[in-house]
């Protein structure tokens, strides 16, 4: 079955024998099935800012590539589960660790993450995960939105660890898929949201948004926010967040990426910044939004292409400026 994979050994053809970074569509072997895990067929992928850092390095990640889907489930250890539609956590929690026993399985010790750690991902006809790690998917949430589920968890994740006044002053850096997502999530909770972005007006915000350019490198010390989210995927973003956040602010940090930040963090002393970091968040919250149908998240379809054309997916979610690029698995 084809499957798109990171393959950070030397391509045949390659002489050189450098090791460098491969992307490259093969005939995947489809795995076997553990008990208590569930076969999943693709629907529908998105192609992540984490996946393009991926394919760059980042984590190392030899492996098929993907981890935001909507799919079908073919076979599973529990007969209930096959024939649903799903989207699914992740993180692959061992169950036995400390985190575990802490109701922490995002930070399990021996965890798998499809598609990013030691589990292959989406970006193939079918893949596994625990059935632990499924939610369904409502009738009348169509894949092109439920395709959304995990990175809008990501952004509701910001709710559970920031307790956020409706007056906060909130802003977020970077207009990308992630910081539109936590713009939108924002926006519900707070009186007024600030995002700064290379692209005003590509889709249509509540109007308590407001929409600027990229701050000037000196921003006014009397006009910084309460809060800051930093969504940039940049290495420099940390940097802007910093200036934008007042004393004694919140730093909420989203970025993942394969560059080093060379930030000086005396400020963070200085300030007594809360620098927090942000990763994967709550399904259920995610679907329920969903399901209620408000976000625009049609208007955040840059494209659609099939399995096979998924190296060209990657290279169009590159381009500077692209929102989210689908992938179509064979039901799609």
């Amino acid at each position: 079955m084809p499957a798109l994979v990171r393959d950070s050994s030397p391509a045949p053809s390659d002489s050189s024998g450098s090791p460098g970074s491969k992307i490259r569509l093969i005939d995947h072997v489809r795995p076997e099935r553990a008990p208590g895990e569930a076969r999943v067929r693709l629907r529908l992928a998105g192609v992540c800012s984490t996946d393009l850092e991926l394919a760059k390095g980042y984590m190392d990640y030899d492996g098929v590539l993907g981890h935001e889907f909507v799919g079908e489930v073919e076979e599973a250890t529990d007969p209930a589960w096959v024939g649903e539609r799903v989207v699914g956590g992740i993180n692959c929690a061992c169950q036995s660790c400390s985190f575990c026993s802490r109701e922490q399985p995002n930070h399990c010790e021996r965890r798998t993450v499809l598609g990013i750690l030691g589990r292959h991902g989406t970006f193939q006809d079918s893949f596994l995960l625990p059935e632990r790690n499924l939610v369904r998917v409502p009738a009348h949430v169509p894949d092109e939105h439920a395709v959304f589920a995990e990175p809008l968890a990501a952004a509701c994740r910001i709710l559970e660890q920031v307790d956020l006044s409706a007056w906060d002053r909130v802003a977020v850096l970077g207009d990308g898929k992630l910081g539109l997502l936590c713009t939108m999530v924002l926006a519900e909770v707070i009186h007024s949201v600030t995002l700064f972005g290379r692209h005003p007006g590509r889709v249509k915000l509540p109007i308590s948004v407001e929409e600027r350019p990229a701050p000037p490198p000196e921003f006014d010390p009397s006009a910084r926010f309460d809060v800051v989210v930093d969504a940039t995927g940049s290495s420099e973003g940390l940097a802007t967040a910093m200036r934008l956040t007042r004393p004694s602010g919140r730093l909420v940090l989203k970025t993942t990426c394969a560059g080093n930040s060379t930030v000086a963090l005396a400020p963070i002393v200085i300030d007594e910044l809360t620098v927090i970091g942000s990763r994967c968040g709550p399904l259920e919250t995610a679907m329920s939004k969903l399901g209620e149908g408000r976000l625009p998240l049609h208007e955040m379809i840059d494209s659609r292409v099939s399995l096979e054309e998924a190296d060209a997916a990657l290279r169009r979610a590159a381009e500077p400026g692209v929102l989210k690029v689908l992938i179509e698995g064979a039901s799609g």
